[in-house]
């Protein structure tokens, strides 16, 4: 009991005299042991390591989980020490709605099949987000997380022991500074002087020791730069796979949706035809002045014999029997490219211009077109008709 009570009223007159000692040093009353050049700029560098590092965390974390709510979630299950719950990335939630939707309007219809191939594109992309993020983390959170709390708070232990051995010093610097100013009056201060000089010389020999402990942890900041460099690196690459993912997923659904787009928009030639050049005067123009506004043109057609082209009544048309018409035809530009499925049809490269022309009884999601002495079947939705 008596130890406890001795102990306690030793660490109350420790505590005191350098709570003296910060106060008097931050009043002006009172010298303080600077730490050498090196050692100011070892602190100075690992705090900017520090803040930085903070900062470079919390921002990543928002990238891979924007919303607060499960951040706040995650950190706390982190805590606890329990494992995180599954959760439905947005892409896939997209993918679960656009499958429902494809169900009740009908999976064999052009709007419910495309909604079920945009749909498992997207569980795809959700997919992939979710390996990006669980990676990302492994590779690159964690490491951060780590050094925040682990060999930084070792730091900051060390350095604030630092600061206590450094005030001590001092405290005991202007303890054997005024024992000597009593010595010179009187001779009987001796022993306090000599008392003084022994507190000194150990209050020295720690502060040297602890000065040289945290001077180690501190110069392993360099070696902290270099790991956090190389989880940058793998942060990187991760994400590159990501993106390279994601962009190889929307390209191949740009494709399926490019080749059924003739089923999908089947009887709305004339709609979609236009769909990427201005609408015409007529379009907008009061019912009244419609009369006087010049005629849109439109596709010419054919000269039949019959009414219906002997290609064509056949069911299968062959270029060579196809005539264009004498004047009329129409230019247009290629939006996409397009593989020729067999030698009926003509193959296209994005952004040429073609001839086109129409035939009564064809599929009105094709065209006639010519390039040069090539001629074939074009489907409308590839091209942008121009006046």
């Amino acid at each position: 009991m008596d130890f406890n009570v001795k102990k306690l009223a030793s660490d109350a007159g420790v505590f005191f005299s350098r709570a003296m000692q910060f106060t008097e040093e931050k009043l002006g009353q009172a010298e303080k042991t600077e730490l050498d050049a090196h050692f100011e700029n070892l602190m100075a560098r690992a705090d900017c390591t520090k803040n930085w590092t903070e900062k470079i965390l919390r921002q990543t974390e928002v990238l891979l989980q924007p919303n607060l709510s499960a951040r706040v979630e995650e950190f706390l299950y982190e805590k606890l020490d329990r494992k995180v719950p599954s959760r439905v990335t947005n892409g896939e939630l997209l993918a679960q709605y656009m499958t429902e939707a494809a169900n009740d309007f009908g999976p064999g219809t052009p709007y419910g099949k495309t909604l079920i191939k945009v749909g498992e594109t997207q569980r795809r992309l959700g997919a992939a987000e979710r390996d990006f993020i669980q990676s990302a983390s492994i590779n690159f959170l964690t490491p951060l997380r780590n050094f925040l709390e682990g060999d930084w708070r070792t730091i900051s232990k060390e350095r604030r022991t630092l600061q206590n051995c450094r005030l001590d010093l001092d405290a005991c610097k202007a303890r054997l500074k005024k024992a000597k100013a009593a010595e010179a009056k009187a001779a009987l201060w001796s022993d306090e002087v000599e008392k003084a000089e022994h507190e000194l010389r150990l209050t020295q020999t720690e502060f040297d020791r602890q000065a040289e402990v945290t001077r180690l942890l501190l110069e392993g900041i360099s070696s902290t730069h270099v790991n956090h460099l190389r989880c940058l690196h793998e942060f990187v690459e991760s994400q590159t796979n990501y993106y390279a993912q994601c962009y190889q997923y929307m390209l191949d659904l740009q494709k399926q949706l490019g080749s059924s787009k003739g089923e999908i928009f089947s009887g709305t030639f004339v709609g979609n035809a236009e769909s990427t050049s201005p609408p015409s005067a007529a379009a907008s123009a009061p019912a009244g002045a419609a009369a006087s506004l010049p005629a849109v043109p439109t596709i010419p057609v054919v000269p039949t014999i019959g009414g219906v082209p002997n290609a064509v009544a056949e069911g299968v048309l062959n270029p060579n029997e196809v005539k264009p018409p004498a004047s009329g035809t129409r230019k247009a530009r290629v939006l996409y490219d397009y593989e020729a499925a067999d030698s009926t049809e003509l193959a296209l490269l994005a952004d040429e211009m073609i001839t086109v022309y129409s035939l009564p009884g064809m599929d009105p999601d094709w065209l006639i077109g010519e390039r040069g002495n090539q001629k074939g079947k074009v489907p409308v939705t590839y091209l942008e008709l121009l006046s």
